[in-house]
């Protein structure tokens, strides 16, 4: 069942179009992630679901209807820049922030959420980056929200902090709430999301789940073998392969097929390695190679 629909939007600044058409469906329980090179319009989606700016065309239902004064009571809100009180510890930021709503959260519920206890002391201008996007996320669950929006939830966090927020997400995802996330991690998109949009120059070019944009737009593996080998044992073969100064890569949709052909051929496969299209070579072949400033 979906919770939340998108139809057409639109938004227009004078001559400038940044969104044209955008449609798609957020189902209940599931994680959908927004991906897009920079100016591709992912912000102004969300920032127009979550209500922050208006449309120019189109329309959004939230569980099959219009969104109306309780939308805002109902959805939570993780934003990549948020300014906090310094002066404030995380105990009382909690306490602050469920006066907001009418029907708070439990702040024992959010520390353990969160893992907050070691750092409930500590003032806001004294947390590190995980600690303090560990803290906007539970702000984002204080008013018990069903609808989770996370803008860049790590942006900027070491390997464990990364990892360790990623299970807080799953945990979330486990407890039946919805969230729709954008993100610049394609290995973030890729472990997280069970749905993905990738949008480009204001359009959805591509949506689905990561195992089915990889399956459709680029199913091909790539055998790496070290320059040793010697190329002419490749020649006849007919293999897609190019060289580079450290090592031999071959193109293929069918490895088992090659790996044959190799051994045939007496190539040496000690040193070969197979790496797998990920959602990283999807986004580069749809969205292109070049910078986006």
């Amino acid at each position: 069942m979906s919770i939340l629909e998108v139809q057409n939007l639109q938004k227009h600044y004078k001559t400038v179009v940044a969104l044209e058409d955008v449609s798609f469906r957020v189902e209940q329980g599931c994680c959908f992630g927004l991906l897009g090179p920079n100016g591709a319009g992912k912000t102004t989606t969300m920032e127009i679901i979550e209500n922050i700016i208006e449309p120019s065309g189109g329309s959004i239902l939230y569980r099959g209807g219009p969104r109306d004064d309780s939308f805002r009571q109902q959805v939570g809100i993780q934003f990549q820049h948020t300014s906090l009180l310094n002066f404030l510890t995380v105990k009382e930021t909690l306490r602050c922030y469920r006066q907001l709503y009418r029907n708070p959260e439990e702040i024992d519920w959010l520390v353990k959420r969160c893992n907050l206890k070691p750092i409930l002391e500590q003032r806001n201008n004294q947390l590190s980056g995980g600690q303090r996007q560990r803290l906007m996320l539970a702000l984002a669950l204080v008013n018990r929200p069903e609808l989770i929006f996370l803008d860049e939830p790590s942006t900027g966090l070491d390997p464990q902090s990364r990892r360790y927020l990623w299970d807080i997400v799953d945990e979330i995802k486990a407890d039946g709430k919805t969230i729709i996330m954008t993100t610049h991690s394609m290995e973030e998109a890729q472990y997280l999301c069970d749905t993905i949009a990738i949008m480009d120059g204001g359009k959805i070019i591509a949506e689905g789940s990561p195992a089915a944009l990889i399956a459709a737009h680029c199913s091909t593996n790539t055998i790496k073998l070290p320059r040793t080998v010697v190329e002419s044992a490749l020649d006849g073969l007919g293999l897609d392969y190019h060289v580079d100064n450290s090592a031999i890569f071959i193109r293929t949709a069918n490895v088992d097929s090659v790996l044959t052909r190799l051994l045939g051929a007496g190539v040496d496969l000690s040193e070969m390695s197979v790496q797998s299209p990920n959602l990283e070579d999807v986004f580069l072949i749809l969205t292109g190679k070049q910078l986006r400033d």
